[in-house]
């Protein structure tokens, strides 16, 4: 299972939505144990609707209330909305700056991202683009950006010093470490009900049950997420 709770926690995804569909029990559990958790979304989700006549313009700030209603619900203290393109992320140096200048401003315990190796989860669903993007963008924070001085010296004028983020989850097909989230997978259905224009909850609950269940029987509880853990402080 899990180490233990963090003082701190980043979760950086692409879209409103991805953060709860991810680890929206494990933050609701690390926040009921003292745990100040931070959201950045990358993108502006503008993306999310083939509905006749609905425009990008129409839809940003309605997946933007989503999202906070969602946030509010679990407990996390701030959402950061880095107002990207959905659908056209792209890792570059500006990119990389924005995402950089929110690890040292919240300079979290640990991070939590979407792997950006990850094609596709099973034979039903090629995954996002800009999912892949935002994980590229954590490892990037990881290292060089966050933890070295010379990178982005302009952040230093904004008095946002180097920061070595702790640890990092990863969202992963085949995770390692495990959180049990049978006590919270509640609060994460009524989150994820909160993105009222992407999901049917009659829909997504079978769904998520269905893989926590799954990742559950492995870490020998009722109802888990997974994660790859990567530790880059040695104890004091």
């Amino acid at each position: 299972m899990d180490p233990g709770v963090f003082r701190s926690a980043l979760v950086l995804f692409a879209h409103p939505d991805d953060a709860e569909f991810m680890c929206g029990g494990t933050v609701a559990r690390w926040v009921r144990e003292g745990c100040e958790v931070h959201y950045v979304c990358i993108t502006d989700g503008s993306a999310g609707s083939n509905e006749l006549g609905m425009t990008r313009d129409k839809l940003r700030p309605i997946r933007e209330r989503e999202q906070l209603a969602a946030a509010e619900v679990l407990g996390v203290s701030s959402v950061t909305f880095l107002g990207e393109q959905d659908g056209m992320l792209e890792v570059n140096q500006d990119t990389r700056r924005k995402v950089c200048r929110q690890v040292r401003r919240l300079r979290p315990e640990v991070m939590l991202a979407p792997d950006p190796s990850r094609m596709w989860y099973g034979d039903g669903y090629i995954n996002h683009t800009d999912h892949k993007r935002a994980g590229e963008l954590a490892l990037s924070a990881i290292m060089p950006d966050a933890p070295t001085r010379l990178m982005f010296p302009e952040l230093l004028d904004e008095g946002l010093d180097p920061y070595e983020v702790p640890n990092l989850y990863l969202v992963v097909s085949e995770p390692e470490v495990f959180v049990d989230i049978t006590g919270t997978i509640d609060l994460k259905l009524k989150a994820l009900a909160q993105h009222a224009s992407q999901l049917e909850a009659d829909e997504v609950e079978p769904l998520v049950r269905g893989r926590a269940s799954t990742t559950g029987e492995r870490a020998g509880v009722e109802y888990a997420e997974g994660f790859k853990a990567f530790r880059f402080v040695d104890e004091d």
